[in-house]
């Protein structure tokens, strides 16, 4: 299944891809009285997320409902949801990207971070390059939506944990961190520095996780890619990891490393293009030009 949030006169809505559009969830339970959940947060936390793909595995979608397609071009999409518990971000997962911070990747232990919710935007939002930073970078990776509680798991157990995926801009103002790697938190943080969507899919309508490639995309140009085989920390790690270090919450998020970071300047666009999944597209704009 497929899942997004679009805005709908002004309001944030989930909505289920379909093989003739996005349909809101709010019409599938005025047609059939089914009671879902109509804000992705809300639907992740319920433990309802499995129920809405088994619904539309076998539902029989009638005009009284196709009615209420809207058509993905032309869909104003928000970030998946405002206010996750956690956001954990995850640094030099690939060794290629290490190389190019001068580092070495972390190989015992994952390199993890944490972001704040206020630095969340969805596709379509702008980037803001902010007033202390000369040297902004983007970063594509697909990000891990935890769907159950859960605290101290089985590594092999991980997925029954899993919502679903999707696609991660991560922004960092490389130049503050370059003057001292104490201050990520900080190049990490400003406002508009975590874009993610437009699409939740959830584990079983992806093929093989670790053949999926991951690009940075600038104004068309691929400046980096790679494959999640060739991470240093898969997925499965990341969540079993974090699972010993907190307890993990419906909606917490772990971004799990890029295969490379490009430097963005104001006007430029900037994707987020991952196999099996809509892309993540934002404009830059920088605010010492504005």
């Amino acid at each position: 299944m497929k899942i997004s949030t679009i805005r709908i006169k002004g309001r944030d809505q989930l909505s289920l891809w379909t093989e003739s559009g996005l349909l809101p969830v709010s019409e599938i339970n005025a047609a059939f009285g089914t009671g879902f959940p109509g804000e992705m947060l809300k639907l992740i936390s319920s433990g309802r997320i499995e129920d809405l793909s088994h619904w539309l595995n076998s539902a029989k979608i009638d005009k009284t409902v196709t009615a209420g397609l809207i058509d993905p071009s032309s869909a104003e999409f928000a970030p998946c949801y405002r206010r996750p518990r956690k956001i954990w971000g995850i640094g030099l997962n690939y060794r290629e990207h290490a190389v190019d911070l001068d580092e070495t990747a972390p190989e015992a232990e994952p390199a993890s971070f944490m972001k704040p919710d206020t630095s969340i935007i969805g596709c379509g939002d702008t980037i803001r390059i902010p007033f202390q930073s000369r040297r902004t970078t983007a970063e594509a990776e697909l990000a891990v939506i935890i769907g159950r509680e859960c605290r101290n798991i089985e590594r092999e157990d991980w997925i029954r944990y899993v919502a679903g995926f999707t696609p991660v801009l991560d922004m960092t103002a490389e130049d503050i961190l370059r003057k001292n790697p104490r201050y990520l938190t900080r190049a990490k943080s400003f406002d508009t520095f975590f874009s993610f969507g437009p699409q939740l899919v959830t584990p079983d309508h992806l093929g093989e996780l670790e053949d999926i490639r991951i690009k940075t995309v600038i104004n068309g140009k691929v400046r980096a890619e790679n494959s999640i085989s060739n991470m240093v920390h898969p997925p499965d790690r990341l969540v079993w990891f974090h699972s010993r270090v907190m307890t993990l919450l419906p909606g917490d998020i772990i971004s799990t490393g890029t295969p490379g970071a490009a430097v963005i300047s104001d006007g430029d666009t900037v994707e987020s293009v991952i196999e099996g999944f809509a892309p993540l597209v934002n404009r830059v704009t920088d605010l010492k030009k504005v």
